[in-house]
């Protein structure tokens, strides 16, 4: 080829510098980052633990529970290598920022997102799991369920990491619940089908399965209307060399960018808090069983609703009350089978709740041998009151369910909570996998995928899309939180009659 052709020859789509190594600054930060974090999270932990004054006289339970954590942020670093490539690989293979930059952005939006989460989503996954095993996270059962769920999703998602893979962490962990579920249920002699909640286990894979159906549309609608409204032409060709794009399909490449980080880690790390919470629950009780931070004014409302709810209940008792209540609401939420046993059930179990809050004036001071039970009662109460509501069971009046409705909203404020130190701790290993393991799948979505380079106009449609997806999925869950938020900063909103 003569010198004049090839200068006439433009340069063609430039491979991104994937292998640029970091600089000392950078790695002096990263490392920095990893120190403050793990720094933190210990100090919360410990804090947390001394304030509530739990008593040991083995190192056992937080050898496990230091094992059981490493663990659970172990699957949200393990996280971090899979869903980079949906936030980085456009704007690097359209050279729109650095590959070593538009990591470490993302990197920063996905601790960012997991910050800001309201951590709905966390507590839909712990749904899933057998009731029994909730109830006895602490026993030797427990921690199997939870080693085997973890260490599952982390050897798959390591798996298909290394062969450049793209596979979804949340279809990983549904499947790992789902297999716990029905594995339990096979060990305890009862049909495989049994151990799961199949209704919530379907509602979360409608959202799974939906969703890129979703993306894939809205991604291929946007990408014929830009085709439509803008007519420049270079942007439907490759890139030339290292040439970043026009400055305003940059800025959209970017917040498209920003956005996916951002929205991922606010539904995906939710994931490893909720399993976390679950740990933290089985090992140290009475640090984590119960919300102390409640104040003592909301206990006592806490204390008044329980009591109204067992006398609204106890207009529509049809049967005495059973002798073993919490054996009956356990039964119910597992098999989700009505019989007349559960009002009364649900009324015994509400009436003592609302003793022993009222007896002891706030959840913090809550005994120490009677937290579990205290937990396992509100815990039993809540999703008995969910499934009665979704299933339309017990056919109760306006106001009983409204009763039923705010004392729900109450046991899920004092069960369902996460610390900040929890948020920080999966923030940072979300956030670290991240800007870790993100080469082999960037490659893979970059370079393998697609016949032809990627060109400026098809990369900002699916950002956005994925966005609104996973948006749109995580708010789904945490609906069913804003009622509660609402009354506790509202809460003269509860109109309740005190006892006593």
């Amino acid at each position: 080829m003569s010198s004049s052709t090839e200068a006439t020859l433009e340069p063609r789509a430039a491979r991104p510098h994937l292998d640029r190594k970091n600089g000392p600054a950078l790695t002096f930060a990263f490392i920095g980052l990893i120190a403050a974090g793990i720094l933190y999270s210990i100090s919360g932990l410990v804090t947390d633990v001394q304030d509530a004054g739990t008593m040991t006289t083995t190192w056992l339970p937080f050898l496990l529970l230091g094992i059981a954590l490493l663990t659970a942020l172990g699957f949200e670093f393990v996280n971090g290598f899979h869903d980079t490539a949906n936030a980085v690989a456009t704007v690097i293979y359209t050279h729109s920022l650095p590959p070593h930059v538009a990591v470490v952005w993302s990197g920063v939006f996905n601790f960012l997102g997991v910050l800001f989460s309201s951590g709905a989503v966390a507590f839909g996954i712990i749904s899933l799991l057998p009731v029994e095993l909730i109830m006895q996270v602490g026993s030797g059962a427990g921690f199997a369920m939870v080693f085997a769920l973890l260490i599952a999703a982390i050897l798959w998602n390591l798996g298909t990491w290394y062969f450049g893979l793209p596979a979804s962490s949340s279809h990983t962990l549904i499947g790992s619940i789902i297999g716990v579920g029905v594995a339990n249920a096979l060990m305890n002699g009862a049909d495989g089908t049994s151990g799961v909640d199949w209704a919530q286990a379907t509602k979360i894979g409608w959202s799974l399965l939906i969703s890129p159906l979703v993306g894939f549309g809205c991604a291929a609608l946007l990408l014929l209307v830009v085709k439509k409204l803008v007519k420049d032409q270079a942007l439907y060709k490759e890139p030339q060399g290292h040439k970043p794009p026009p400055w305003w399909i940059r800025s959209v490449l970017v917040l498209t960018c920003t956005g996916v980080s951002f929205a991922h880690g606010s539904n995906d790390g939710q994931k490893g808090m909720g399993l976390i919470m679950l740990i933290l629950v089985g090992t140290v009780p009475m640090a984590y069983a119960l919300n102390r931070a409640m104040p003592a004014e909301q206990a006592i409302q806490f204390a008044a609703l329980a009591h109204v709810t067992q006398e609204s209940l106890d207009k529509q008792v049809k049967v005495p009350v059973p002798a073993e209540p919490r054996l009956v609401l356990t039964d119910y939420v597992r098999t989700k089978q009505f019989k007349d046993e559960v009002v009364p059930a649900l009324a015994r179990v509400s009436a003592d709740i609302g003793d022993q809050v009222r007896a002891n004036g706030t959840l913090a001071k809550v005994p120490a041998a009677a937290v579990a039970n205290v937990r396992n009662d509100m815990y039993l109460s809540s999703e008995t009151i969910r499934i009665l509501d979704k299933k339309d069971h017990g056919n109760f009046d306006a106001d009983t369910k409204t009763n039923l409705k705010a004392f729900q909203k109450q046991l899920d404020a004092a069960t369902k909570f996460i610390p900040l130190w929890v948020k920080v701790a999966v923030a940072i290993a979300l956030g670290l996998g991240t800007m870790v393991g993100w080469k082999r799948i960037v490659v893979t979505v970059g370079e393998k995928i697609g016949k032809t380079h990627l060109t400026y106009a098809p990369c900002p449609p699916p950002s956005p899309s994925a966005a609104a997806c996973i948006t749109c999925f995580a708010t789904s869950s945490e609906r069913g939180q804003a009622w509660s938020h609402r009354r506790q900063r509202h809460p003269q909103a509860l109109k309740v009659r005190r006892r006593g």
